[in-house]
């Protein structure tokens, strides 16, 4: 049996996915007369209580969208030490906006009450200005870290205090929204923009939505052009976006359960040291005896594939490609491991 655990960017389209792809009618985007791609982005942004959204290749551009629209040269960005912006995104922030990130320690990829007030750098010629704060839910270093709304809203009205913006590095968010029953609006509202990865947990094979108000959102659309992000007839990767938004979101449910069946099993290996917190469709951990690389090796020897995350860290990512046979196949390996 084969079982991808890798990442929750592996998952295929569903052949009612596919339909949607094949069936879709499409234009130039580039001169906004894709039809697909304009229903996909005024559906996200309806859904997230935005004014606009605009469809991109990947979360890591509407993440560098967002921090473009926000900052200017010379300016600084908070975000968490595991974020997503300062991890995976190989420090663009610096070639595009030319700005720098201040980075904190907080609690599994999570920013802490009171530390972007300490954070914020006092008006100095030889200092750069704080501007922006990233938050991400969920965390992905974090071990797919939760924050609540209620959370996450004194983050921002801590920031507001400070006349900062503040982005939501949403990648996952509907992973988190799935456990807390939290609805998509409120997050929208709560922050200046968002940006949602339709090509993890939700299923489509490529893209991500960046909503927010009308007149961020059209700078964007200019930056995204220049950035070589206008992708011309993409209505037929925008309808497996709009399909997956309305089709796959509660069953991320799945994922989430499915990761937490892992960490049970895991936690009772002899050779496991620690498991961290397992919120949504991530289980993060850690080896007592062993290196990631050796561990790994034994899985694919059982056709089991997932990602080093450390010397000795190991993860494991549910998403809609892995179902409960499998899952109760890669339980059924763990012991024999030992």
């Amino acid at each position: 049996m084969k079982v991808n655990l890798i990442s929750d960017t592996a998952t295929q389209p569903t052949p009612a996915m596919l339909e949607a792809m094949f069936a879709a009618a499409v234009g130039d985007d580039v001169f906004r007369q894709d039809p697909t791609v304009n229903e996909l982005e005024e559906y996200g942004a309806e859904l997230m209580g935005m004014e606009a959204a605009l469809f991109c290749p990947s979360g890591t551009m509407t993440n560098q969208l967002a921090i473009k629209v926000h900052t200017r040269p010379l300016d600084e960005v908070i975000c968490e030490e595991k974020s997503h912006i300062y991890q995976y995104e190989g420090g663009v922030y610096s070639l595009i906006s030319n700005v720098s990130l201040n980075t904190l320690h907080g609690e599994r990829g999570k920013i802490l009450p009171g530390q972007i007030a300490a954070a914020v750098k006092l008006e100095y010629d030889w200092l750069p200005r704080t501007r922006l704060v990233v938050l991400e839910n969920t965390c992905n270093k974090g071990g797919g870290s939760i924050y609540t709304i209620s959370e996450a809203t004194a983050l921002v009205e801590e920031a507001r205090k400070h006349k900062l913006a503040v982005h939501l590095d949403g990648a996952r968010l509907f992973n988190a929204l799935a456990e807390t029953g939290e609805s998509p609006d409120e997050w929208g509202r709560l922050f200046d923009t968002v940006s949602i990865c339709l090509s993890k947990g939700l299923g489509a094979p490529v893209g991500s939505l960046l909503v927010g108000p009308a007149d961020l959102i059209k700078e964007a659309r200019r930056y995204r052009k220049v950035l070589g992000g206008g992708m011309r007839q993409s209505g037929y990767l925008a309808a497996a976006g709009l399909y997956a938004l309305k089709h796959h979101r509660e069953r991320l449910r799945m994922d989430n359960e499915r990761a937490r069946r892992l960490a049970e099993a895991v936690v009772q290996q002899p050779y496991v040291e620690s498991v961290e917190q397992t919120e949504s469709n991530i289980c993060i951990f850690h080896l007592a005896d062993r290196t990631a690389q050796d561990y790994l090796e034994q899985l694919s020897d059982r056709g089991i594939a997932a990602t080093p995350f450390g010397p000795k860290t190991v993860r494991f990512t549910t998403h809609l490609g892995v179902d409960d046979r499998q899952i109760d196949y890669v339980i059924a390996q763990l012991p024999q491991l030992a």
